[in-house]
Formats: C-alpha cells, sequence, structure tokens
C-alpha cells in the first residue's frame, strides 16, 4: 500500500504551472497578484536605472559646462527656458528669476536673493518628485508582498487539510499537492518582495544623491549670484 502511494506521488507533476492549476481559487488570485507586482516592481526598477543613469550623465555634462567660464547670459540662451535636463532646469529657474527681478532701468529690485533661492528649490522640488515617483510602489511590494504570500500558504494549507478531512486519507498522494500549492504562493511573495527592497534602498540612495547633486548647484550658483547682487 505504502508503495503504490509513493508511486502515485511521483507520477503527479510539481511543475510551477501544475501547481498553479490545481490551487484553489483564492490562492490562484493570491499567486496572480504576486505576479503582477513582481512585473510591476522590475518595471520600475528598470525605468528608474535609465532615468537615474541619464541624469546623473546630464548634471555632469551640465556641470562641466557651467564652469568653464562661459557668461551666465550666454549658457542661458543656449539652454532656454524650458531645458529638459534637471541641472538646466534648476539654473534656467534661477536665471528666470534674475531677469525677471531688474527693473527697466537696470536697478534690481528688493528681495531679489530671496525669490531666486525660492525659484530654485521650487525646480528642484519637482525634479525630486519625478525622480522618486514609483519608489513608494517598491516600498508597498516590498512590505506587503511577503504577508500576502503567507495568507496564500495558510488558505491553501487549510484547503489541504479540509481535502484530507473529507477524504479520511493522510497518505503523501493526497497531503503533498496541497502543501506545495501553499507553499509557492510563500515564495512568489518573497520573489516580489526581495528586488523589490533592495531596488527600493538603491534607488532611494540614488535619488537622494542626485537631489543632493542639485542641491549643492543651487548653492553655488546663489552665491555666483549673491556676489553679482553685492556688486
Amino acid at each position: 500500500m505504502e508503495a503504490d502511494t509513493l508511486a502515485l506521488a511521483q507520477q503527479m507533476d510539481f511543475s510551477l504551472w501544475a501547481l498553479f492549476a490545481r490551487a484553489t481559487l483564492i490562492v490562484k488570485l493570491v499567486m496572480g497578484l504576486l505576479v503582477f507586482a513582481s512585473f510591476w516592481s522590475w518595471s520600475i526598477v528598470i525605468q528608474k536605472l535609465i532615468t537615474y543613469r541619464a541624469a546623473r550623465t546630464e548634471a555632469s555634462a551640465f556641470d562641466e559646462v557651467f564652469w568653464s567660464g562661459e557668461p551666465l547670459d550666454g549658457l542661458f540662451e543656449e539652454i532656454g527656458p524650458q531645458p529638459e535636463g534637471g541641472a538646466q532646469k534648476v539654473f534656467s529657474a534661477g536665471m528666470v528669476e534674475w531677469r525677471r527681478s531688474h527693473r527697466n532701468d537696470g536697478g534690481l529690485i528688493a528681495g531679489a536673493q530671496a525669490r531666486i533661492d525660492r525659484s530654485m528649490d521650487v525646480a528642484i522640488a519637482k525634479e525630486s518628485e519625478g525622480l522618486q515617483k514609483g519608489l513608494p510602489v517598491l516600498a508597498t511590494v516590498g512590505s506587503t508582498a511577503p504577508f500576502i504570500g503567507l495568507f496564500g500558504t495558510v488558505w491553501g494549507i487549510m484547503h489541504a487539510f479540509i481535502e484530507i478531512a473529507a477524504q479520511q486519507n493522510t497518505n503523501l498522494a493526497v497531503v503533498a499537492p496541497g502543501i506545495a500549492e501553499a507553499l509557492l504562493a510563500t515564495g512568489l511573495g518573497l520573489l516580489a518582495a526581495i528586488p523589490a527592497v533592495i531596488f527600493y534602498n538603491k534607488l532611494s540612495a540614488d535619488s537622494d544623491r542626485i537631489i543632493g547633486g542639485y542641491e549643492a548647484f543651487a548653492d553655488e550658483f546663489a552665491t555666483i549670484l549673491s556676489r553679482q547682487l553685492d556688486a
């Protein structure tokens, strides 16, 4: 009898697709949700890696041009008031307010320095919002996916015990499929959560460094304009 049971268990299909197909509707929904969350997370990760690399490249190129000695007005005329890059947007915001702060007679309107600083701060805040968009999704997936998978596991094991009670049979061929299906949900939960947590931490640090570079540039640029205001 035991040999027949082992033979029957060995004949069962324990591939991932077979485990999914045999799972209950609730467990299938859990697995589907976790797979969707995993793909969503990876799409965000890939998009952010590309975006951050482009932002670093643009900031480095603009920094080189900015400190090359080219006049600020000439540089502003080249990039225009609606540039694409983040560093250029911060510079453009400062220059636009700088020009608006001049009266028709060439004098400066009072409070020009504070307005220039605020303009650049707003530009930095907008860039920060764009850089960090999507990161909360990674944080949510990383913190909730294991528990969603655990819910699927608990539900699957509960269903397995119900099957055991209904058939009044504790043979391996009866127990193994339900347990395997339940554990698959936990595995998918971890598969979704672990990369999400790792890349959330990495991308958050990358975003902070890029934003920190914008803030450092804004401080340096504000210092240059301040010298001209005091001249």
